[in-house]
């Protein structure tokens, strides 16, 4: 007789960004033991093709792969696209995400729902914390309709513990790695720097506000703490929230000074209306003190080892839409 899968994994949004980085760092971590791992989403990538806002679809998936776990990714990531599209934004990042915990309750009350939320939810509390790093007890005030939709859903899930959800809530802060999109910062600047590299742009980077800080992660540091609490490898953790950052705030304006070193040319600083947030906190810090006593989670990719293969990324991306043009 085969023997039965120790865990069984279903990823929402396992074709996006992180969710790329998310299924080989769920294979790693669970090393010997027996592993099923199932991707679902939109798009090409994904073993289960689902949209999540599909509630009779979502309840038939459950019952029919029965998970022992659940990590949730999908979501309208971009606080830009949300803010254009609030509606969708609402429909997929809280509507749906409540479809997704109510059917696991009624389908498979044991599984572990693993939450990947945001610390956008936090929102006008960095203002008011005057440079202190945020704890996971201070207040929900967002301020972008992101931050909005993924704190109502983070509240809703919390309370859904209450009925027997076995909720695991994550607040990542700003992360970033190879895969990511221009719509981010980091990204956004290495794209336009790739391109002047490359002849294809004048050597001037468009920016935003400079001036912010913000707690930066490295992609492959936050899929870990996710692979952690959904293989169970610590227990009694349910109905818990867990922020997931350096405690290092770096300044905007020092990420992009980095880049243009490492391109060693000469490039001119532009600002652009067009990439200046409406609401933009002036510093993000965040306290993952929580994280490590529990899980042992700790960052263990430096900010300059991160900003370099966000550059190398788009250096290969750039160079291969060429050759292909």
């Amino acid at each position: 007789m085969p023997m039965m899968p120790q865990h069984r994994i279903l990823v929402t949004g396992a074709n996006g960004f992180v969710g790329r980085w998310l299924m080989p760092a769920l294979q790693d971590a669970a090393g010997d033991e027996p592993l099923e791992l199932y991707g679902c989403g939109r798009g090409p990538g994904c073993d289960i093709a689902l949209d999540i806002r599909d509630e009779a679809t979502v309840v038939r998936v459950l019952r029919e792969l029965h998970p022992t776990a659940i990590i949730h990714l999908a979501a309208i990531a971009d606080p830009q696209e949300a803010r254009r599209d609030p509606v969708t934004a609402w429909n997929v990042n809280f509507t749906a995400t409540v479809n997704l915990a109510r059917a696991t309750l009624s389908e498979v009350p044991d599984c572990r729902f693993i939450y990947a939320g945001s610390s956008e939810t936090y929102g006008q509390t960095f203002a008011e914390t005057k440079g202190e790093a945020v704890t996971e007890g201070a207040a929900l005030r967002p301020l972008t309709v992101y931050g909005a939709t993924k704190a109502a859903a983070d509240i809703a899930l919390g309370r859904m513990y209450r009925d027997g959800l076995r909720s695991i809530r994550f607040r990542p802060f700003n992360h970033a790695g190879p895969g990511q999109t221009a719509a981010y910062v980091l990204p956004a600047f290495a794209s336009q720097i790739a391109r002047i590299e490359q002849g294809l742009s004048e050597p001037v980077i468009e920016v935003g506000n400079l001036s912010a800080y913000r707690d930066f992660l490295d992609v492959r540091d936050v899929v870990r703490a996710y692979a952690l609490a959904a293989l169970g490898k610590v227990t009694g953790v349910e109905g818990q929230v867990f922020n997931l950052s350096s405690g290092r705030a770096v300044q905007i304006g020092t990420i992009l000074d980095i880049l243009i070193r490492l391109s060693g040319r000469r490039i001119e600083v532009a600002v652009s209306q067009e990439r200046l947030r409406p609401v933009d906190i002036p510093l993000a810090r965040g306290n993952a003190e929580r994280a490590f006593q529990v899980f042992g989670w700790t960052p263990r990719f430096p900010v300059e080892e991160t900003i370099a293969a966000v550059l190398a990324d788009w250096r290969q991306r750039v160079s291969a839409s060429r050759s292909e043009s």
